[in-house]
């Protein structure tokens, strides 16, 4: 099977949750599973701009990236976010390559327009080359991709790691798209976590204000994979990683499952 994991949030930041995915992550890879990673780190590109007396706007749930920010995002997410997970897996008993989307052409990016306002260098994928991926299954290893893309003009842009996992995922023809999270999954007006969630309702939460912010662009991703062969995308808090292993095995409890 093909995997692709979207990692975010605390679990990148924590050095107890890091280490219970790395670990996941790597039994996952044990059970001969070809698992490739994408991973955001927007709070620590967030706290790192504070340090620098910059702050951070967002509009519809995306980073307005002027060019001194994403040089900060450069430095933070194909750097120190980057090598930190690799370093995980590495210690968790696995083989790690780490790149950034820029990294042999992988990923390419245009710059993307909003009806929300000038996003300044963020990003959305145009094509992906997975040759150097699947080179690197094919030595027995795990990618870890920063979500980061080279655009036509040379300059890097920032792209939603939830967007760049999906294109990841549908480039390699993926089975399954796992977007591990800080939240207990996608919650309906009563404030309940949806066991499943299929794509027509999204529309009608997004009216009802029931899902905004970040979840946005990851429920659009979720709705850009299934639409495009992904045959299963679940959103899974980061807390339950260790359920990864049995992702085709068994029922999964936690989270939330997006149906076609």
């Amino acid at each position: 099977m093909k995997v692709v994991i979207k990692i975010g949030g605390a679990a990148l930041e924590d050095a107890r949750t890091l280490k219970q995915c790395a670990e996941a992550i790597v039994a996952m890879r044990k059970g001969e599973h070809n698992v490739a990673i994408v991973h955001g780190g927007g709070s620590t590109v967030t706290k790192t701009l504070a340090r620098l007396g910059k702050p951070s706007t967002f509009l519809g749930g995306l980073r307005v990236t002027d060019p001194e920010t994403r040089d900060v995002a450069l430095m933070v997410l194909a750097g120190l976010v980057n090598k930190r997970l690799v370093a995980a897996i590495t210690v968790a008993g696995a083989t790690a390559f780490g790149i950034c989307g820029g990294d042999g052409s992988s990923f390419r990016a245009r710059k993307k327009h909003t009806s929300a306002g000038d996003l300044g260098f963020v990003g959305e994928i145009t094509t992906v080359d997975v040759s150097w991926l699947e080179a690197i299954w094919r030595a027995k290893a795990i990618p870890v991709i920063s979500s980061l893309a080279l655009g036509e003009d040379g300059e890097y842009y920032n792209v939603n790691a939830d967007e760049m996992a999906s294109a990841c995922a549908v480039a390699l023809q993926a089975d399954a798209l796992i977007f591990l999270t800080d939240v207990a999954g996608v919650k309906n007006r009563d404030g309940f976590v949806m066991s499943s969630l299929k794509l027509d309702a999204i529309p009608h939460l997004i009216f009802d204000s029931v899902v905004a912010g970040g979840m946005l662009p990851k429920l659009e991703a979720c709705r850009g994979a299934l639409r495009r062969g992904v045959s299963r995308v679940r959103i899974l808090p980061a807390r339950e990683v260790q359920v990864l292993a049995s992702f085709y095995s068994s029922q999964l409890a936690p989270g939330t499952e997006v149906l076609a």
